[in-house]
């Protein structure tokens, strides 16, 4: 057909690690490919999560034929709620595990009804908008974790998720590579657009038995307490504790909603194997400590965590204490280093023994290493390449290592957010012309309505403080009736420096001596801004933000 093609837009998870997400359009209509979040970074104050531009995606309604999900992370999942509000009655496919997940999500927020959720597996096609989408099982740092092996209207298209290729693999999951060499057949494939997220480690990513053996070794030196945190969807991970608690006869205490939530979507689906004694940290028992082994959230140190609660003393039921032994089994997500580092210093501040993959190999990534990546690209040999899933500097390595496979130079591109690619039949593609693409910032039930001026706000009242001016006046006169009153938080220690605050009222004072009364009060208000800021900025150095409260009576 010569008015067949394939449009891939990515509205994230390029040049950044999250956000994933892409809409592939074809002339009989558009699927999803994943749909995640982002937390937020340090300059986003406030914000509690970050989503995919809706706009895109809701433009297409009427002609999106389903969304399609990779795997359970949340990075590639955690979005759906929101699209879910947004369009009604759309059709969301996925493996059990990755469902359930994404079930739980919908059923906390009341919208599960709104949601048509389908399950699939790799012993299944699946034709959405002319395309026959094959699910690849992979192995992955969560269960049922897949690929998607695509029949186009102009080709077969790769998309390998989120991917490691481990020959050993624990559960017997593992990434098939006779698989994709017979999808791809003697041509290979029109396009592989592959995990970019360890393209700059050389080598092989280790297999998950080492952390088994570091583990065993771990509790069999361990006299006290043990406390491990990891990713809550870890599910394999989370086995291998319940297997050498048992082994070693000791209960184990979980702390934390996701992990408790996950763990009970896992018992459903038969994924993981119950300890005999499973407790909470409501209903923990007063077990000595070398009977003790803790699961706790907070791999990334978030203040709020059961780890980092329990660390600083805060938590009702749980404590760390001298001779307890602490392992991080998880990679420091980008930005969450400072945190992560702190949280381990307080640890050996109460007299633990803390296990880091910087000591020990108490973790291996789910991600492929260039080895593996180098594996993919020859097994499916691609025509055209276009690595994701991975910072800019991922994308760049990626890039050059599918050029050294033999991937033609001009057929090996890199992609932003918003730039769609387009494949011809006849062989060729062509760029579109890039669309919006900026994040949704989601503050509390606010989705969108935080901005740029908003976090430059929040930037400033962190960095500078605040300084209210109460005062009343007349309304037709103008005149003064009460105050100014100043009011400051965050900008000077107020009995230290009143006389700061003082000298501001004089300036306010000084205004209504020169007359005001043919100002009105948001003129007043600007007027008193611009006098009080350039006062402190002389006096102090400091530029807080001035906040006019003017009630006319």
């Amino acid at each position: 057909m010569t008015d067949s093609y394939l449009t891939i837009t990515p509205l994230g998870g390029l040049g950044e690690i999250g956000l994933n997400c892409q809409i592939w359009d074809t002339p009989e209509g558009s699927v999803l490919v994943d749909c995640g979040i982002m937390f937020p970074d340090e300059q986003q104050l406030g914000v509690d999560t970050v989503i995919p531009p809706l706009d895109a995606i809701l433009a297409r309604r009427e002609r999106l034929a389903g969304v399609v999900l990779t795997h359970g992370h949340e990075d590639h999942i955690g979005a759906t709620p929101w699209l879910v509000t947004f369009a009604r009655g759309l059709t969301i496919y996925g493996s059990p595990f990755t469902l359930a997940l994404v079930s739980h999500k919908l059923r906390e927020r009341g919208i599960l009804d709104r949601a048509n959720l389908v399950t699939v597996d790799a012993r299944h096609d699946l034709t959405l908008a002319g395309m026959t989408f094959r699910f690849m099982p992979v192995s992955h740092s969560i269960p049922q974790g897949f690929a998607l092996a695509v029949d186009t209207p102009v080709g077969k298209v790769v998309h390998t998720g989120d991917f490691k290729i481990d020959p050993c693999p624990m559960e017997g999951v593992g990434t098939d590579l006779a698989a994709f060499r017979a999808f791809a057949g003697p041509e290979g494939v029109r396009l592989l657009l592959s995990d970019s997220t360890n393209a700059e480690s050389e080598g092989h990513t280790e297999p998950e038995r080492r952390v088994r053996e570091t583990f065993h070794d771990i509790f069999s030196n361990a006299r006290g307490r043990i406390v491990i945190t990891l990713f809550s969807s870890h599910i394999e991970r989370i086995q291998m504790v319940f297997d050498m608690a048992a082994a070693f006869g000791r209960a184990v205490v979980v702390s934390g909603r996701s992990l408790i939530n996950n763990i009970e979507r896992a018992r459903e689906l038969g994924f993981l194997r119950m300890p005999p004694e499973l407790l909470t940290d409501q209903t923990v028992a007063d077990l000595p400590p070398e009977r003790t082994t803790l699961i706790a959230t907070g791999s990334q140190g978030e203040p709020f965590s059961a780890l980092s609660r329990i660390a600083t003393g805060e938590h009702r039921n749980l404590s760390i204490g001298e001779g307890d032994t602490v392992i991080m089994s998880s990679r420091v997500i980008p930005g969450n280093a400072r945190a992560v580092n702190r949280l381990i210093n307080q640890m050996y501040r109460m007299g633990a023994n803390v296990c880091h993959d910087a000591t020990r190999l108490v973790h291996v990534s789910g991600h492929a290493k260039r080895d593996e990546l180098r594996a993919m690209l020859e097994a499916v040999r691609p025509h055209y390449f276009v690595p994701i899933h991975g910072e800019y500097r991922h994308l760049i390595q990626h890039r050059e290592l599918a050029r050294e496979c033999g991937v033609d130079a001009e057929r090996a591109r890199i992609l932003e957010d918003g730039q769609p690619l387009t494949l011809l039949p006849n062989g060729e593609y062509r760029l579109e012309e890039k669309i919006p693409a900026t994040s949704i910032l989601v503050d509390g039930k606010g989705v969108g309505d935080v901005g740029n001026l908003v976090l430059r706000e929040r930037q400033l009242l962190g960095g500078d403080g605040v300084v209210v001016v109460v005062i009343v006046i007349d309304g037709e006169s103008g005149e003064l009736l009460h105050g100014p009153d100043m009011i400051s938080k965050g900008f000077v220690f107020e009995q230290q420096y009143s006389h700061i605050l003082e000298d501001a009222k004089c300036l306010v004072l000084d205004l209504f001596e020169e007359g005001t009364a043919d100002l009105t009060a948001h003129r007043l208000g600007e007027r008193i801004r611009a006098s009080l800021r350039g006062f402190f900025r002389k006096v102090v150095g400091r530029d807080p933000v001035v906040v006019p409260a003017i009630t006319e009576v």
